[in-house]
């Protein structure tokens, strides 16, 4: 469990995160969303640990990230996967060598051993065939395939992702916002996505914030976004086709 407490970030006297407070459950996936500027971006570097902010804590388990000495931190590393926004692969390497990488700095496996373990994550993930192929010779969503079993090779407690779905197309973005919550609960993962997509908030939204002007205006679920009357929310949903028939539907099914 992650649990932020009245985190408070400002950028040259300007306020960007305004005393945001919450918990992420483990085994579920939380969205944040907002518009453009919104602070969204600031908030997931702030949990991680990227930014540091003029107030507030964020705990892992109870353990404060911005009392931990630089070892604890290395440790806590260990249990953080992060999916980047445009997967982040190196070119140089393979897919299979990719998926190695922070086991190569952060395991004491052997070589068999994580070997052994990059190949089950890339089987996890439908891609054990192109273990050889170089990035390059990818599509967009097998980097990102290659992307989550990298994140996932450490085996950790909380799973960062930043716009998983972007440049990708609507199938492809489903099956990457399947595949994201399947191993958030099938491990247990502590799992938060930074997000603008509505096709993620209807289809995997255990929980999600909804951020405007660095304040935290709303928070709830997918079945209870839809029946919200907190106007700035509804302004921001509604300019979603999706979301507009999905509310038109079951008003037609009550």
């Amino acid at each position: 469990m992650i649990e932020i407490k009245n985190i408070h970030k400002q950028f040259d006297g300007r306020t960007v995160l305004n005393n945001i407070s919450a918990l992420f459950g483990n085994g579920s996936t939380t969205l944040i969303i907002g518009q453009s500027g919104a602070g969204k971006t600031v908030l997931l570097n702030c949990i991680v640990g990227l930014l540091t902010p003029e107030k507030g804590e964020t705990l892992y388990d109870g353990r404060n990230i911005f009392k931990m000495s630089k070892k604890e931190k290395l440790m806590l590393r260990r249990e953080i996967g992060m999916l980047f926004q445009g997967s982040a692969l190196f070119d140089s390497m393979s897919v299979l060598e990719n998926v190695m990488f922070p086991l190569d700095l952060f395991s004491d496996l052997t070589y068999k051993e994580r070997l052994k373990r990059a190949r089950l994550c890339l089987d996890r993930v439908n891609l054990i065939d192109a273990q050889d192929k170089m990035p390059e010779e990818l599509s967009g969503g097998m980097q990102k395939r290659a992307a989550i079993a990298r994140a996932i090779s450490l085996g950790p407690k909380y799973l960062f992702c930043d716009e998983p779905n972007s440049g990708l197309d609507p199938q492809t973005s489903l099956r990457i916002d399947e595949l994201i919550h399947g191993i958030t609960t099938e491990y247990n993962i502590t799992t938060i996505v930074n997000t603008h997509d509505m096709n993620s908030v209807m289809g995997i939204g255990d929980h999600i914030l909804f951020l405007a002007d660095g304040n935290l205006t709303w928070e709830g679920n997918k079945e209870e976004i839809l029946n919200t009357d907190n106007a700035i929310l509804n302004s921001f949903l509604f300019s979603s086709d999706l979301v507009r028939k999905v509310k038109e539907m079951g008003s037609k099914n009550k």
